[in-house]
């Protein structure tokens, strides 16, 4: 007579059901959560990085500007004279994709003969250690000396 396998710990290997168990999940789940603490802060990190080039490189494009104005008016000027169509104000705001992350402005000094350009972190990137970045019309950068090597 033909009696099927009873079902239990007789069963052979070829029946067992197909499946991950519980410890076998929580141990991926623990390795994920690993790799995405790890992954997390140094992303964040790179982003930062990436909109600290991007408010210095609008830095120096308003240098620029400031000393073409300069060589035909013999005298510096604010943002809106220089061209610029994106000003809160009298700022000039650096954004990425839907949020303004750095506030830039332009000091003109008294007399007209000099000028310092400022770039002051907003929003989430006001985290950023490395905070605000000058420029002056000597070509004398610094930033707020929280932190070295930011910019």
């Amino acid at each position: 007579m033909n009696h099927p396998l009873p079902r239990g710990r007789y069963m052979s290997a070829t029946h067992r059901s197909h499946g991950y168990t519980l410890i076998e999940l929580m141990i991926v789940v623990g390795i994920v959560v690993i790799l995405a603490a790890i992954a997390l802060p140094s992303y964040t990190r790179q982003i930062q990085q990436s909109r600290r080039t991007s408010a210095k490189t609008a830095l120096l494009d308003v240098a620029s500007r400031e000393e073409r104005y300069y060589a035909v008016n013999n005298s510096y000027t604010t943002l809106a004279n220089l061209g610029y169509t994106n000003l809160s104000g009298n700022n000039l705001l650096i954004p990425s994709a839907s949020q303004d992350y750095y506030n830039v402005s332009v000091t003109v000094g008294t007399p007209t003969s000099s000028y310092t350009v400022t770039a002051v972190p907003q929003g989430t990137q006001a985290s950023d250690t490395c905070g605000t970045y000058t420029l002056t019309g000597q070509g004398v950068q610094s930033d707020n000396g929280t932190a070295s090597n930011c910019w």
